[in-house]
């Protein structure tokens, strides 16, 4: 793959950028806390904000985590290779058209950066996933938030529409917050009926809990499509940061201008691993799909409103400002999501263990009958 340098006006940009006080956002360990840190915890206490999986990395990537710790002192590069050749032959497209990443936040960043500008917007849904925004500030581009339909997926016929001269059109799909669905079939209208010139963004972060279908062949088929892919959700590698990024070459080549380096051999042997590993991602699909049907029907049977997810979190309607009921709730040990800006009422919590969503329910039978 043809490496690509920086521009002199590229570069003039991000250096005016810089000595203004602005920071990348990938480099930026506030923007990438994602508003989920929330300091240290008391020993029982319930930590169902930040979309995370409490099963961990399975037993064989982290027994393999374990082994490589001790030639921690060399690059390894050989790993990271090795990796994105297994991924990019499970997705059906060639090598090349994969660039591991750690985690998906970092190449999510530089998408957004190399494919907008002050003349390219940024189009996403509204709620949706808000980090596409923040690099969109730093290259000038504006922001464009399209509701979600009345069933909750992305309208993707607005999204077209949006801006004619849009860069990137982001589907984060399942959504985040709403854990819910755009079909494929929409996808693909969207790639072919999108805006000359503009790239359209898959980000598939909780592609394995859901029945939706990974977009991989318009990659195959050299559409103006980048899809990414994390480790940090049904692999349960969130803190070890693994992911890639999936698409033409040519798109790819120009995400390399934005950084460079070794990735974290730790996060690429686990995912490796993770890969591999027979009937995983079934088991823990299954699994967080128990829980939450389960969570559900104590929603149902107590009437509360909320939006059926197939992620790991879902949205819930407390029918008051929300930040009241974040509070409320972290009042009582459990701490769940945050609260969007185009749903006031309505507060995501994510998926935890068996035992951490009977202590959610009980805190929130409390807390909204107060």
């Amino acid at each position: 793959m043809k490496s690509t340098q920086f521009t002199r006006r590229g570069f003039g940009r991000m250096s005016a950028l810089l000595g203004a006080g602005a920071t990348l956002p990938f480099y930026n360990e506030a923007a990438m806390a994602q508003l989920s840190m929330i300091g240290p915890l008391p020993a029982d206490a319930v930590k169902i904000n930040a979309n995370e999986n409490p099963l961990g990395p399975c037993r064989a990537a982290a027994d393999a985590i374990c082994s490589v710790v001790a030639k921690g002192g060399r690059y390894m590069y050989e790993e990271t290779f090795s990796f994105a050749k297994t991924l990019a032959e499970q997705e059906g497209v060639k090598p090349n058209y994969v660039i591991p990443y750690a985690g998906s936040s970092d190449p999510l960043h530089r998408v957004v950066l190399s494919f907008t500008s002050p003349a390219k917007s940024f189009v996403m849904g509204d709620p949706g996933y808000e980090a596409g925004d923040r690099a969109a500030r730093v290259t000038g581009a504006k922001t464009i938030r399209v509701p979600l339909t009345k069933n909750y997926e992305h309208d993707v016929e607005a999204m077209a529409k949006a801006d004619p001269n849009a860069g990137v059109i982001y589907i984060c799909n399942p959504n985040n917050p709403t854990g819910t669905l755009t079909p494929k079939s929409k996808i693909e209208w969207l790639v072919a009926n999108k805006p000359k010139g503009s790239i359209v963004l898959v980000d598939e972060a909780y592609l394995h809990f859901s029945s939706a279908t990974a977009v991989s062949d318009m990659i195959a088929a050299d559409k103006d499509v980048i899809i990414l892919r994390t480790f940090s959700k049904l692999y349960g590698m969130a803190g070890l940061r693994a992911g890639a990024a999936i698409g033409r070459p040519d798109l790819l080549a120009k995400l390399q201008a934005y950084g460079a380096g070794a990735l974290p051999l730790t996060g690429m042997v686990g995912a490796h691993v993770s890969l591999k590993e027979k009937g995983l991602v079934a088991e823990r699909k299954k699994i967080v799909g128990d829980i939450r049907t389960d969570v559900f029907e104590y929603l149902d049977k107590n009437k509360f409103s909320f939006v059926r997810s197939e992620s790991n979190k879902f949205m819930v309607d407390v029918k008051r400002p929300g930040g009241e009921i974040v509070k409320a709730m972290a009042a009582q040990k459990v701490f769940i999501g945050r609260v969007w800006p185009a749903w006031p009422t309505h507060v995501r919590v994510s998926i935890g263990t068996k035992d951490e969503m009977a202590k959610f329910k009980a805190a929130f039978s409390k807390v909204m009958a107060a």
